[in-house]
């Protein structure tokens, strides 16, 4: 035994000196869990500003892993930091947010920052994002992929239909439209992607109207739900007999109807303008379109779109060199360089006016107009308390309750104003179980 560690040791010795004598890069760079939703396209994206980073410098590894829809990368989260197991960094759509802040998992963005001696210019965010993702005017989280819902249009299906080349702009010129596509024989009138988001939160925003009480939540956490008013009664009647008539087709929840623009068979589409890149590739060589602003409903006031996408946020639970890594890969991805190409190849809006500069300047916009789109939108948008966005507590699960009852209502199976009955008491358990655990 003794002569056995004798060899062993022997073994070690020559180990470390083999080590020592290795150039510095080699030795083992500290990793950064990173988590995110994005998949095609975009998840390719997002490797590719990871390896950018992890590229730039040899300090730090940041391993970006796709951990499967938004709600599914929240879901892991939570479980990952019960389990005292949490990633460095996960992506969290802007429904997780207000649970986010309630869950007493989190370190601020602007205190990571700050502790690290790292200066970001916080004013020059996109007034919008900084002020839905901020609390007591600190950002929470870091603004990351910001978007917004737009209308996209098939302009060889319109051809087709004798339909002119623009994009309607109000929902009888969407009605009208769909209309004459589906009697060109067009399979898909009109569609959407996330439902919810689009016809229910963006449709109450962008005509000024509530969609919670306390302000949608900006005023302390909401228990009850406004959407089975005269407003949202009438877009479900809209839809309802769109549904009914066979102008306007069902695609499901998330973004799985975006199949069916990117396949060729919808004319007229509402969807995230992140969209972009990836109907960039489904269409390339098959057809062309464009896009236009949401929308709007005759005879309710103007308010705006509403921000959508996902942020960072870090949770607790690493060591402190760690968190100088994920201080030192934000510092990466709020550079304006950074910031104008994401947004070139995704589509996402721009997060800094630094950015929106550095792109007009590289003439990005004329060559790829669609990207204007949600910036103008957004301009001539008017914030309101209405109109500011959207925090629910357990919003996923608001959002599952509304929708299921949305399905209904185009099934034929409930009338719109019973189906939003339900869906608002059912909203409402869940609002208020989840303002008692956080009260």
């Amino acid at each position: 035994m003794h002569a056995f560690m004798k060899r062993w040791a022997g073994v070690a010795l020559a180990g470390a000196a083999l080590v020592a004598g290795l150039p510095a890069e080699s030795a083992a760079k500290t990793e950064i869990q990173f988590w995110h939703a994005m998949t095609a396209v975009l998840g390719e994206r997002v490797g590719e500003i990871a390896a950018k980073f992890n590229a730039s410098q040899g300090e730090y590894e940041v391993r970006a892993v796709y951990k499967g829809s938004y709600p599914d990368t929240l879901n892991a989260a939570i479980a990952a930091y019960r389990a005292k197991q949490p990633p460095h960094v996960v992506q969290v759509f802007e429904v997780g947010t207000q649970t986010m802040l309630s869950s007493g998992a989190v370190y601020p963005v602007h205190q990571l920052m700050k502790d690290h001696g790292i200066a970001i210019d916080w004013a020059d965010l996109f007034g919008p994002v900084k002020s839905y993702y901020s609390t007591g005017g600190n950002l929470s989280s870091m603004a990351f992929n910001s978007s917004t819902p737009i209308l996209f249009y098939n302009k060889d299906l319109f051809k087709k239909a004798g339909l002119p080349d623009r994009a309607p702009a109000t929902w009888d010129e969407v009605e009208a439209a769909a209309r004459k596509l589906v009697a060109a024989g067009v399979k898909c009138g009109y569609g959407t992607a996330w439902p919810s988001w689009v016809l229910m939160e963006n449709m109450h925003a962008y005509h000024d109207q509530p969609f919670a009480d306390r302000s949608n939540g900006f005023d302390g956490l909401a228990t009850a739900l406004r959407i089975n008013g005269a407003f949202g009664v009438k877009m479900m009647e809209l839809l309802a007999r769109g549904a009914r008539e066979g102008w306007f087709m069902y695609g499901g929840r998330l973004n799985k109807g975006e199949a069916l623009m990117g396949g060729g068979e919808c004319g007229v589409f509402t969807t995230s303008s992140a969209y972009i890149g990836n109907l960039t590739r489904a269409s390339e060589g098959k057809f062309t379109w464009g896009t236009g602003p949401l929308p709007r409903l005759g005879g309710f006031p103007q308010g705006n779109s509403i921000i959508g996408g996902a942020t960072l946020w870090v949770l607790k639970g690493a060591r402190p060199a760690e968190y100088k890594g994920v201080a030192q890969f934000f510092k990466h991805l709020a550079s304006t360089e950074n910031q104008a190409w994401w947004a070139g190849v995704t589509g996402y809006l721009p997060i800094s006016n630094a950015a929106v500069k550095a792109m007009e300047a590289s003439g990005h916009f004329p060559k790829h107009p669609q990207q204007r789109t949600a910036l103008v939108q957004m301009a001539a948008g008017r914030t309101t308390p209405n109109s500011q966005g959207i925090r629910l507590g357990n919003f996923n699960s608001v959002r599952d309750a509304i929708e299921e009852q949305m399905e209904n209502i185009f099934a034929g199976k409930k009338t719109p104003k019973q189906g939003l009955d339900d869906a608002v008491a059912k909203a409402n358990d869940i609002l208020k179980e989840f303002a008692a655990l956080y009260k």
